[in-house]
């Protein structure tokens, strides 16, 4: 092979500068000064690489420059804030959510000097109340989302999971302050009511603002949706018996009273009626109310961890059973569907379903057509439904050949064998090829000539 002098300018790696103002240098390909039949004597597998400017790079080729580098898990992060600040509901959270943290300061300073386990259980309200904010950017978050490869349904389901976690620290939180006040009932240290007003009164105002302010959509839907808890089923019996006697009570009282507020009235009333209770030197009323209230807590929540724990495991709510088997039965019988099978149906988050099946119809039947009826029929309930149709395939049904078969065994003889071997050449030419006819005149006509008739 001829050798060649080829002439090769040096490596520019130009200043590039990104849209934030920061300046990184981006390394461009070697700039080629060669005649022009170098690239052909480059042996690339790929086509010829084009022209490299400095500013723009060019490539045909499997070659390719080096890519943008990923950002780090700081920036990344960063970069989500930013997305999430950018809506004008985050700023009012952001707000909520630094007020919030120098309520629980004061109210856990206010614990400390008055030596009060009852103030620490209503306190830590507080601390679930930021929790609530954190989920409320977290929903903010996954509005802005679209799905991904690896995430087809999106982030959705992240919300049920913040929801679950939150009530479930809320639930360990008063099996903590149930453990402590115990140990305070056999060593009864001295307690001061003077903090129990002012802390109780702060706490109270800020848990009805963050309550009301939020208008958290997952929060909502998991109030309204799990069943009641203790207090609620108690509190609804006397607000009906109340609501006969004042009538316009009952908009604000029936049929439940939102739980979050109904715990903060309760644990309200407990630690006004402690205080008085302390000043008369019955200090075991403390650890008493602060029994009171963590189990107001745990019953509160404990419903709502269930109902989030159900749309985790993926499960069907109960009466949603009943009528999603009615849709089923009913579209089953449109024109052309044969069967369903492999039905899955699960809660995909707060208040959507999703679900798949199989629908195998007749070979005649529209695909389209069933295809319409049976998203119309389910789409009520199932939200994110998939249905893949496929037509009934008789040519490769096992049980006409198993019929063939034994038909063939029971005429016996070389030349019966022969004939049903004829014959059932003649049936796959009749699968290969079908008539217009109708299916069942093909069988018969298969069957006369196996018997010999």
């Amino acid at each position: 092979m001829d050798e060649k002098n080829y002439n090769f300018t040096s490596i520019h790696i130009p200043e590039v500068v990104s849209d934030d103002g920061s300046s990184d240098a981006k390394l461009s390909a070697p700039r080629l000064s060669a005649t022009p039949d170098l690239i052909t004597d480059l042996r690339l597998r790929g086509p010829p690489v084009s022209l490299i400017d400095e500013k723009n790079i060019h490539t045909s080729g499997l070659i390719k420059p080096f890519g943008k580098p990923t950002l780090t898990i700081f920036s990344s992060f960063a970069k989500q804030l930013r997305i999430v600040f950018s809506d004008q509901r985050s700023k009012k959270i952001l707000w909520l959510s630094i007020f919030n943290v120098f309520c629980t300061i004061f109210l856990l300073a206010r614990c400390q000097s008055s030596n009060s386990m009852a103030l620490s259980a209503y306190t830590y309200l507080t601390i679930f109340d930021f929790m609530v904010l954190l989920t409320c950017l977290l929903s903010i978050w996954i509005e802005q989302q679209t799905p991904t490869c690896t995430h087809t349904f999106g982030y959705e389901r992240l919300e049920v999971l913040s929801v679950f976690s939150c009530t479930i620290l809320a639930q360990l939180g008063a099996l903590f302050i149930i453990k402590e006040s115990f140990e305070r009932v056999l060593f009864r240290p001295e307690i001061h009511a003077g903090q129990f007003l002012v802390a109780g009164s702060v706490a109270f105002v800020w848990h009805l603002i963050v309550t009301f302010c939020t208008n958290s959509s997952a929060w909502g839907h998991v109030i309204s949706a799990s069943s009641s808890s203790c207090l609620q089923e108690h509190v609804a019996d006397l607000s009906q018996s109340l609501c006969h006697l004042i009538p316009g009570l009952s908009r604000f009282l029936l049929p439940r009273v939102n739980p979050m507020v109904l715990i903060a009235f309760s644990g309200g009333i407990a630690l006004l009626i402690t205080h008085f209770l302390v000043e008369i030197d019955f200090v075991l009323a403390d650890p008493m109310a602060a029994v009171c209230i963590a189990f107001m807590t745990w019953g509160t929540m404990f419903p709502m961890s269930v109902y989030s724990g159900k749309i985790l495991l993926q499960t069907i709510p109960p009466h949603i059973v009943g009528q999603l088997d009615k849709c089923l039965r009913e579209a089953s019988t449109l024109d052309g569907v044969l069967e369903f099978r492999n039905e899955h149906f699960w809660t995909l988050t707060l208040g959507v379903m999703a679900g798949s099946l199989h629908v195998r119809i007749r070979r005649d039947a529209n695909e389209q057509l069933v295809l319409a009826h049976i998203v119309d029929r389910l789409s009520n309930l199932v939200k994110e439904l998939t249905v893949q149709v496929f037509k009934d395939d008789w040519t490769r049904s096992h049980a006409t050949f198993q019929l063939l078969s034994d038909t063939a065994r029971l005429t016996g003889g070389d030349k019966t064998s022969r004939e049903s071997h004829k014959s059932h050449s003649n049936y796959s030419s009749y699968l290969d090829n079908p008539p217009s006819s109708n299916v069942k005149n093909v069988k018969d006509d298969i069957f006369i000539k196996i018997n010999g008739n």
